[in-house]
């Protein structure tokens, strides 16, 4: 199983936790903030990475209950209608997708009645829709909570769980369905 990591940070040199998780991998890891630093994307360079991959792991920090800017310019761009979804879009249809997203504040923060009030897989939602509606399957989240908080121990503990994780050939799958 071919796998591409699309990493999404816009200063990774100041994140040990998304350094950690990409160190030493042995995939294919596409920075997309080092790849265009002008935000000008190669739209079919990022669909012919993804073309190439049975697995997507799309990896960054939660900005602001959301996704970096980069992040969000380049599902507009090269998630085309036609190509990624609509009656002949079907370049994505039973690929596998998993988001590997890191917070700094603690899992238990993001409840509801908590200070994030929320859950993570409620802030991720439209991510979810989206890859629904590109037909790809949605794997279970991958979340490295609490970076503002963590020990190097721990860090390196949840980083060789990254790596042994996106190597298995069967993870389970989130159930989320358009419908």
């Amino acid at each position: 199983m071919k796998t591409t990591i699309f990493l999404f940070h816009p200063d990774l040199k100041e994140s040990s936790v998304n350094q950690a998780l990409i160190k030493n991998i042995t995939i294919e890891v596409r920075n997309i903030y080092e790849l265009y630093p002008d935000e000008t994307i190669n739209i079919k360079a990022e669909q012919d990475a993804l073309l190439r991959s049975d697995r997507i792991v799309f990896q960054f920090p939660m900005y602001w209950y959301s996704v970096p800017p980069l992040m969000k310019k380049w599902f507009d761009l090269v998630l085309e209608h036609g190509w990624a979804y609509g009656s002949k879009g079907h370049a994505l249809d039973n690929k596998e997708v998993l988001i590997a997203v890191s917070t700094g504040a603690r899992l238990a923060d993001y409840q509801f009645g908590s200070k994030q009030n929320h859950t993570i897989n409620e802030y991720l939602l439209p991510l979810f829709a989206t890859f629904a509606l590109t037909r790809m399957k949605i794997l279970q989240p991958f979340i490295i909570d609490g970076s503002l908080y963590i020990t190097n121990t721990e860090l390196t503990a949840r980083a060789t769980k990254y790596k042994k994780l996106i190597k298995k050939d069967k993870l389970p799958e989130l159930g989320y369905k358009v419908l």
